[in-house]
């Protein structure tokens, strides 16, 4: 893993009332990190407080081989926010022992120590230490094998004590309940499940509720924030999400949701709250994360121009009239500047986002899309030059179109996922939103990136003066098959499937390409595997109709075919294949994973003790900016 720094370009030339906000938004963004913790782990924030006390502990010695395992594994921890790997889920295995970490628990101050009432070292031990050493318990915080009990095998920590059948069955009832609703709301967005006496119910994630803490925090900063607010439709957005975190009411969150829509005119935009379902065997529950953010005015310019064009797109999509929006609405899209990073988005983020996800609102209000400049930017110069495109693409005249084009095409694929993508296709009358289940992340993400490579290669581009010839599309066809079919297994453990639902959408659209036709194909050369695309045209056609099947799939809410879809090709890896991309990444030395360190952001008060300015430092190390959070922003442990 290698952690990256990202500028805050421009945030000089903002004023002190929109520094002063993003400040604000930032505090209440860091303040959520506690809930990612425990969402992701049930004894996540346990481990983390226990093995923070060792590694601050200065009389431990820190040039043993135990100690480096040790630190390696809390570094993991951190960049996970939890115990388990932040893509394929599957539990990080210690290189240390629990003789040594027993050793050092008995050498440090117990009192420092995450010990309940009562509670002794070894009992602590007793409970703590299956969790991290014993590969049998808990392997996995999302388990996505077909045929399992996916409540039972995933460590996520959303259910307690529920069965799959029992989860599906208890939301199957609110929604059957609540059908003559006029505003569907997202059942289990905000809320853990539990079993008690009996019974199943929900514990509500809100001020008066679960992680009631750091969520009382939270809405400390927004009311701080609502107080510079750039405009009155920014203020009433931030007092609706207020509310909702106040009450937990999921239709006071359809309403955050919908005037958020309709803030248009303030530089400054946040995300704050349980959004993404990734993290959730069954797609239900939201992770929290925040986000704040302000416009990159000259690069929106890019993302304007796709939006404005939005129903041209879905009228000449590939897939079914009866798909299709008729009239699209409210498609909006900007290129931005992070400012904070936080919860499911730190220090591993997204460089696209598109929201909000329930469908209803994307029909009858429309979406907005981002897609983050500065995070794209600081991994395009960590990538150029460190030989792996000369590694793995099959030849220079391959390797120059992504070299002139590479950086263009992935911003613009990523503009036309998020702002286009998922914005596209409807649900037929009376689809439950739900009925993918565990695979309806895949095929979302699936949907959304074919739609992008199908109109990457579209004239309509070039019109637009969005790509600079008729060519540069292939270097997009390549580097997303490449990745598909090869480069993306150097994130898979040996042994491993694909369970990231990201990952699953590339390999299932690689894979079914590959199985369709003959345009993408894996070729030998001098012993190694390589991709070769042998026509670009017909590999668009294949993707055309992949889509047209994909939106088939999640419009008429088809079950069993997105099931056959997903595990026939987005799930096994090739062990040989695997092996063999695995020992040529391992002779580039570099990371396969990235993530990022925020910016310390440094008020500055004037005689008055008013803020006359927000400094920005980058000097924060990893391990201490993780350990200030640690401290800052406990709020659950």
């Amino acid at each position: 893993m290698q952690l990256l720094r990202y500028r805050l370009n421009g945030f000089d030339k903002l004023s002190l009332n929109q520094k002063v906000l993003i400040y604000y938004l930032s505090k209440a963004t860091l303040f959520g990190r506690d809930i990612t913790f425990d969402q992701f782990g049930k004894y996540n924030l346990r481990i983390r407080k226990m093995l923070e006390v060792i590694y601050c502990d200065q009389t431990i010695p820190r040039d043993s081989d135990e100690f480096k395992a040790f630190e390696v594994y809390l570094k993991r921890m951190w960049f996970s926010s939890g115990i388990y790997h932040h893509y394929g889920c599957e539990k990080f295995k210690p290189a240390f022992s629990s003789a040594w970490l027993r050793q050092q628990l008995e050498q440090v101050d117990a009192v420092k120590l995450p010990l309940r009432e009562g509670e002794t070292v070894d009992q602590l031990c007793e409970e703590l230490f299956p969790v991290i050493f014993d590969e049998t318990v808990l392997p996995k915080r999302v388990n996505k094998a077909d045929g399992e009990d996916l409540l039972l095998t995933s460590a996520c920590h959303f259910y307690d004590g529920v069965t799959q059948e029992e989860a599906e069955a208890f939301y199957n009832q609110l929604k059957q309940e609540n059908a003559d609703s006029p505003t569907p709301v997202s059942y289990g967005l905000n809320s853990t499940l539990v079993k008690e006496d009996g019974e199943v119910r929900e514990q509500v994630w809100s001020a008066n509720g679960k992680y009631a803490n750091a969520i009382r925090h939270i809405i400390y900063w927004l009311e701080k924030a609502e107080t510079v607010a750039e405009n009155d439709q920014q203020r009433k957005v931030i007092r609706l999400l207020i509310n909702y975190y106040e009450s937990g009411d999921l239709q006071t969150f359809n309403k955050y949701c919908i005037e958020w829509l309709q803030e248009h005119d303030s530089a400054i935009d946040f995300i704050n709250g349980f959004i993404e379902v990734y993290g959730d065997p069954l797609g239900l529950k939201g992770s929290w994360e925040g986000l704040v953010e302000y416009i990159d005015e000259e690069a929106t310019k890019r993302t304007q121009t796709i939006s404005r064009n939005a129903q041209w797109f879905e009228d000449h999509s590939p897939v079914d009239a009866r798909f299709r929006k008729p009239v699209v609405k409210g498609v909006s899209a900007n290129v931005i500047c992070a400012a904070m990073l936080g919860g499911d988005e730190y220090p591993s983020t997204a460089i696209g986002i598109n929201l909000p996800n329930a469908d209803w609102i994307r029909a009858q209000y429309g979406s907005k899309s981002i897609t983050i400049s500065n995070i794209t930017d600081a991994y395009n110069k960590a990538s150029h030059g460190n030989g792996f495109k000369e590694e793995f693409v099959i030849d220079k005249e391959t390797l120059g179109f992504i070299e002139n084009y590479g950086d263009i095409c992935d911003d613009l694929h990523t503009d036309l996922h998020e702002c286009l993508g998922h914005g596209s296709g409807q649900l037929l009358p009376g689809v439950d939103p739900d009925a993918l289940k565990a695979y309806g992340n895949t095929i979302e993400e699936a949907r959304a990136d074919l739609f992008g490579l199908y109109y990457i290669a579209d004239q309509k581009l070039q019109e637009l003066g969005l790509v600079p010839d008729g060519e540069a599309y292939k270097s997009q066809y390549y580097s997303y098959m490449m990745n598909g079919l090869m480069t993306q297994l150097i994130r898979i453990t040996p042994g491993n499937q694909i369970e990231e639902a990201h990952m699953r959408n590339r390999a299932l659209i690689a894979h079914w390409c590959m199985a369709h036709g003959n345009a993408v194909r894996l070729v030998k050369r001098e012993g190694k595997t390589f991709v070769e695309i042998t026509d670009y045209q017909e590999l668009r056609s294949l993707i055309a109709r992949l889509l047209a099947e994909v939106q088939r799939i999640k419009s008429e809410g088809d079950f069993e075919a997105a099931r056959q879809l997903v595990e026939r090709y987005a799930v096994k890896v090739d062990a040989e294949l695997h092996a063999e991309v695995l020992e040529r990444y391992r002779h580039l030395n570099l990371a396969p994973y990235k993530g990022f360190i925020n910016p310390m952001m440094l008020p500055v008060y004037d005689h008055n003790g008013e803020i006359c300015d927000i400094q920005l430092n980058y000097s924060e190390s990893y391990a201490h900016q993780m350990l200030r959070y640690s401290s800052e922003y406990a709020t659950l442990i």
